[in-house]
């Protein structure tokens, strides 16, 4: 029996069937990403280690980046992060910890640190210094609800972008 597009999982019809696409489609599907959760953040921003020398946040929200942000994050619009991923590579080639969120960090953020991680394994060809790349669990959005009291953890945050309709 021939394998046909309709019975393969909805995210794998939206590749074109040449071989090297099947190749970097399942590829991709096995690189495991590390999760980190917003104490670790937390405790990683208060541990006296420097943004954007020791680590860096990379927040990829679009429009919904109104309302506060992660203290010291640089924002790259997901609509816009292939256009600037290799800019982003140059300028943390020295940054051993890269940490990407969107407001779940179920989409966005988690495709962001996997074309990061590719492409930065590209670019770099064998020149890179030892990294990680991670995905804050569950955005900013959890982020925010624990930690928007805390200047030194977030900053512009705004009350009434996140005022929730059932408080």
């Amino acid at each position: 029996m021939a394998w046909s597009p309709l019975r393969l999982p909805q995210a794998a019809r939206r590749f074109s069937w040449q071989p090297q696409c099947r190749t970097r489609l399942y590829s991709s599907a096995l690189t495991a990403m590390r999760y980190m959760n917003g104490d670790e953040l937390a405790e990683l921003m208060k541990s006296g280690k420097t943004p954007k020398k020791d680590f860096l946040v990379v927040d990829v929200r679009d429009d919904d980046y109104a309302g506060g942000n992660i203290k010291g994050a640089v924002n790259l619009p997901s609509r816009e992060f292939l256009m600037n991923v290799d800019g982003l590579v140059r300028d943390t080639k020295q940054i051993p910890l890269i940490i990407f969120h969107c407001s779940l960090s179920q989409v966005r953020g988690p495709k962001a640190a996997r074309i990061y991680s590719e492409t930065r394994q590209n670019v770099l060809d064998g020149n890179d210094i030892d990294h990680e790349v991670v995905i804050l669990r569950d955005g900013f959005s959890q982020f925010q609800v624990k930690y928007k009291d805390d200047p030194a953890l977030i900053e512009n945050w705004d009350k009434d972008v996140w005022a929730s309709d059932w408080s």
